[in-house]
């Protein structure tokens, strides 16, 4: 066991940890209340002059799968042998060894979502995994998290100047129907035992059983819109990725229920989708009450910036404590893991990290990362 006295800090569902003592056995918080002389053999933990905080969730990466500093042979985010490719998965292309899971880690990033790139109308399925771990299977906490989409201007240049649909974005939304509508017959099928297996319309079926959410890419406000109008049509759940214009349409999406992630702001308004990036969407977003997370699209943005987002976030005017969610509990809720990760609670991963002083202090250094209660 073991056990941290002395403890201040954030507890990630914007309540504060103060003097504290927080037990830890076999992987997951256990007591959390006041210190009180433990059993013989417990490891003990002084926390004073620190400040500990849940592990941070980056909802929206490509660790593993677009590899830092190696060149084409690291570039396993985008299958783009088609359009349309609802069979590949994620975890099947992801180095565990790669770089940025170091960085991940000693940034105090424990949980992240790893998705296929944008290239392709429909993407394939992603995965949420721990930060620590040389197997990917062991570090797997869920799969599939999602089947991944996008609209824009990805597919239209990867695919439409190679002289391939789609061309446009009333394409992208056609060919997202189409595969929608054949999924729905392919599950009439199933039903009357006709149905030969296909791998793509079975991931494709999950999103239309609501065993996961379709994740799609969407920057500019005329996207978001169409995406939402898929989610009306089709009736699936639905997270929006990136939300670059959301801030112009936010009420809108406020009626749909959905959750967003916002990112990678810090990068440069390299496309014409991101002429209208900033902080300001996470304000309007907030102040529409929709719920949102904040992402780097690791390694568009280093992971390593994740809490500089945060902090960057609170600057434009974003409440400490919702732009702190934004990278923990939010975040959790977003990814469908908030059994498990996002706050410090009872029974849930021990996962947390201690800073030298103020996370929301740009100065402030990660200390130690835990995950599963074991220091990475």
């Amino acid at each position: 066991m073991l056990v941290l006295k002395n403890v201040n800090g954030y507890d990630g569902r914007g309540g504060l940890l103060q003097n504290a003592a927080i037990f830890i056995e076999n992987g997951r918080f256990g007591k959390i209340g006041e210190y009180v002389r433990t059993p013989e053999g417990c490891e003990v933990l002084d926390m004073a002059g620190m400040i500990l905080t849940p592990g941070l969730i980056d909802v929206h990466t490509h660790l593993g799968v677009q590899e830092q500093g190696v060149g084409v042979e690291g570039r396993d985010y985008n299958e783009t042998s088609s359009a349309v490719t609802p069979q590949v998965r994620t975890l099947d292309g992801i180095n565990p060894m790669e770089t940025g899971f170091i960085d991940a880690r000693q940034a105090g990033v424990t949980t992240v979502q790893v998705m296929p790139g944008s290239a392709n109308v429909i993407g394939g399925e992603t995965v949420v995994l721990k930060t620590a771990g040389d197997i990917v299977d062991e570090m797997v906490l869920k799969c599939p998290a999602g089947l991944k989409a996008a609209t824009g201007e990805n597919p239209k240049r990867e695919h439409g100047q190679k002289g391939r649909p789609p061309v446009t974005r009333m394409g992208i939304a056609a060919l997202l129907r189409e595969e929608l509508i054949k999924t729905q017959d392919y599950l009439e099928e199933r039903k009357k035992g006709k149905a030969e297996r296909n791998l793509g319309l079975e991931t494709l079926a999950k999103v239309l059983n609501k065993e996961i959410p379709m994740r799609i890419h969407a920057h500019r406000a005329d996207d978001i819109a169409t995406v939402l109008r898929l989610k009306r049509e089709f009736d699936f759940n639905l997270t929006i990725e990136h939300c670059t214009e959301g801030h112009l349409i936010a009420p809108f999406i406020a009626k749909h229920q959905v959750r967003v992630s916002v990112g990678p702001t810090m990068s440069a308004r390299s496309k014409v989708e991101l002429a209208n990036k900033g902080w300001h969407t996470l304000v309007a977003l907030a102040e529409a009450g929709v719920p949102f997370s904040i992402t780097t699209d690791h390694p568009i943005v280093s992971i390593e910036h994740l809490m500089a987002c945060v902090i960057l976030a609170v600057k434009a005017g974003v409440r400490e404590e919702l732009a702190l969610q934004a990278v923990t509990l939010n975040a959790a809720l977003h990814l469908g893991v908030e059994d498990r990760v996002g706050s410090v609670e009872e029974g849930k991963d021990a996962d947390f990290v201690v800073w030298s002083g103020d996370p929301f202090d740009l100065r402030s250094r990660v200390l130690m990362t835990f995950i599963n209660g074991v220091q990475v």
